[in-house]
């Protein structure tokens, strides 16, 4: 059975019909009577309100379904940039990836990036172009696409029959016939059209050629012989699929229902079993055989929130076997906990199917209820641990200040959203020790605004987003020699501190030093670490804006006390007193962060982009184009690109992608500093 079985994940850039061809798939192997349309809201893998409302997968999808009494596990994968922070914890579950491009734009950037990472898993894939029913559909720029940006070894197992409004059929290139769709789904068997003979010929002849040089073996008699057994065909191309070297490539219609078959046969027959995964790999170096006697492990890659069940906790098995009924207690060794496996549940959309027969290495199935643990997280037999080791997450791109709409509630906002961190964990939740704010960091602005309509509809909060602080930091101009004294009488005893400090300023990020230079007691030694803490705790609100001091050096070298009324708490003071008057003397500059953006975006673009990266005060550093994508590196001031995301969507038609880290602090220029300050002192008022 595990050898027949497969788990895969469909992946492809936003808006390319990834679930379109989901549907048609489910609805090819009689998983679903009905084919679901993403525009009416009716599909089975997008089921959230927010992917109704946007008309796109905001989260995966998860479906099992028999083909040919084979189990299939589908993993339906977002594709926009805002969504596909935990890619590679969903290819991590899978098999092998199917990859779905679109016939009317093609291969984008995005589609790279998300190919790059499957092949950075290993994973064995497919190619399936979609949409060729559509105006402007272009099968042969589609194609090309897949050699010259994808740098791929494409094997086109079925070809077209027209496109656009005349898609009518497909060509099996192997088998040397055509397969003709009539108007309700059916299929019947035909002779290739007079006019795409020589080309199928041709692409045969091609593709034989490809699979033979993937095999010594293969190679030599095909130079020998000149051709090969249909077995012979099929035991190469499976083992050039299975080593990445060869792509085979199938084309469809996912709304019009054209083509499922086709891929379903593919996936079948030439992807791997899970018993074919290489070895698993533990944080400890440990190997785990992906076969059923081993011993059990499992690993969660996916939370879901069900109305019903309550948390879903969604795992892909690595190795053993599950048996229903068992109940079975499995170790989580990172948390040091166990945790008592209830009924395995199969997953179709938003329904699940309790799982009756026992369950290996491959099945996708998901576990209501677990106490204490989360996505990232490996189940095993408490006699035999393993902890596989995670996938890498990008860096958030984005952050907003969230703000409760009724004041007095920003407990109760941060608790709403606190709880899609176990769903999420692309999404990261913190209070701003500077300025108090809650803030929630993202891949997008559109990621942060869905999970905001996710808390407010889920948990009835009245969430506002608002645009955050930015850190901006002070800094010393100059030196300054000054003296901090504190003295209070007001009856009884009182207070007395008194102490002479030199300021400089220190290189970037070189932080804060405090030198004690006493001699001679003129301050008694445990009244120093309180000049010390006093000058800290001024640094915390510089007078420009209320942000940090950073980058200078305290030199304490004289100062005065007094027998009776000295006392840590005046030697604080008096610290403080000395940090301000140094800044009034010495005077200081206003420091903002600034960003390294990596920008990914079609040739075409490339201009524009470094256009506007000069506009928001950016400096290129540089750009290199491979396969028809430029990646252009700048740093710019994190104030100029807090809303980056939309504005390069927009910039780009959707097609540009970006990283972006924190690099380093430079001095603000005057006109921008001053501006910054009055908003400060305005908002301080």
């Amino acid at each position: 059975m595990l050898e027949k079985q497969r788990t895969y994940a469909l992946i492809g850039h936003g808006g390319s019909g990834k679930t379109s061809v989901a549907e048609m798939l489910l609805h090819s192997a009689g998983a679903v009577n009905r084919l679901g349309k993403i525009e009416e809201g009716t599909t089975v893998l997008d089921y959230e309100p927010e992917e109704i409302k946007r008309r796109g997968s905001i989260q995966p999808g998860f479906f099992r379904y028999l083909w040919n009494k084979n189990p299939h596990y589908l993993i339906d994968t977002p594709g926009d940039n805002n969504y596909i922070g935990d890619i590679s914890y969903l290819l991590s579950a899978a098999d092998s990836a199917v990859l779905v491009i679109d016939a009317v734009d093609g291969v984008k950037p995005l589609t790279r990036k998300i190919w790059n990472e499957a092949k950075s898993r290993r994973l064995p894939g497919m190619v399936v172009i979609t949409k060729l029913d559509r105006d402007r559909a272009n099968f042969d720029m589609a194609f090309q696409d897949l050699k010259d940006k994808l740098g791929i070894r494409p094997v086109l197992l079925y070809m077209p029959i027209g496109q656009q409004q005349d898609f009518k059929g497909l060509v099996d290139v192997l088998a040397g016939k055509a397969v003709m769709f009539d108007g309700s789904g059916g299929m019947s068997d035909a002779v290739i059209p007079a006019d795409l003979a020589d080309e199928a010929q041709a692409l045969r002849e091609t593709m034989i050629e490809n699979i033979a040089e993937s095999d010594e073996e293969l190679m030599e008699k095909y130079l020998e012989v000149g051709s090969l057994s249909p077995e012979e065909i099929t035991r190469g191309l499976s083992k050039g699929v299975a080593s990445g070297e060869l792509v085979p490539v199938s084309v469809c219609s996912g709304l019009e229902n054209k083509g499922g078959r086709q891929i379903l046969d593919i996936i079948q027959d030439l992807l791997p079993p899970p018993t074919a995964h290489a070895p698993w790999i533990s944080t400890k170096g440990e190997q785990r055989s992906s076969t059923p006697d081993a011993p059990f492990a499992a690993f969660v890659f996916k939370t879901l929130a069900d109305p019903f069940a309550g948390q879903l906790s969604v795992m892909r098995i690595l190795s053993g076997t599950l048996a229903p009924g068992s109940t079975p207690t499995l170790a989580n060794p990172e948390r040091g906990n166990s945790e008592r496996i209830g009924q395995p549940l199969f997953l179709q959309g938003k329904e699940q199917t309790p799982a009756k027969e026992p369950i290996g290495p491959g099945a996708i199935v998901a576990v209501a209820k677990l106490k204490d643990t989360h996505t990232g997280d490996s189940l095993c037999d408490e006699k035999a641990p393993f902890v596989l080791e995670k996938p890498q997450l990008p860096a958030r791109l984005i952050t907003f200040a969230l703000a409760a709409k009724e004041k007095g509630e920003e407990d109760k906002v941060f608790q709403a959203v606190n709880k899609l961190l176990d769903e999420d964990i692309t999404l990261h939740l913190f209070r701003d020790e500077e300025s108090s704010d809650i803030l929630l960091s993202g891949m997008g602005q559109m990621h942060i605004e869905t999970a905001v309509e996710k808390a407010r509809r889920r948990y009835k909060v009245d969430v506002v987003l608002k645009t955050p602080k930015v850190p901006y930091r002070e800094t010393l101009k100059g030196k300054a020699e000054v003296q901090g004294r504190h003295k209070k009488q007001s009856g009884g005893r009182g207070q007395f501190g008194d102490c002479h400090v030199r300021f400089a300023p220190l290189p970037q990020g070189a932080g804060y030093d405090f030198e004690d230079k006493i001699v001679g007691g003129a301050i008694p030694r445990q009244y120093i670490p309180a000049v010390d803490k006093g000058i800290q705790e001024a640094a915390q609100r510089g007078p420009l804006t209320g942000n940090p001091v950073v980058d200078f050096k305290a030199e304490l070298f004289d100062g005065s006390y007094h027998n009776v009324d000295s006392s840590e708490m005046a030697f604080k003071v008096a610290g403080s007193l000395a940090f301000k008057a140094a800044c009034e003397k010495a005077g200081l500059k206003l420091l903002e962060p600034i960003m390294l953006i990596s920008v990914f975006v079609p040739d075409e673009f490339m201009g524009d982009v470094i256009g506007d990266l000069s506009s928001r005060r950016g400096k290129v550093l540089g750009s290199d184009s491979q396969g028809g994508v430029t990646e252009i590196k700048a740093h710019v001031p994190m104030a100029e690109v807090l809303r980056y995301a939309p504005d390069l969507r927009s910039m780009t038609g959707g097609q540009g992608t970006f990283t972006m880290e924190f690099d380093h602090y430079e001095e603000c220029p005057p006109p921008v500093a001053e501006k910054v300050i009055a908003e400060s002192r305005k908002q301080a008022e």
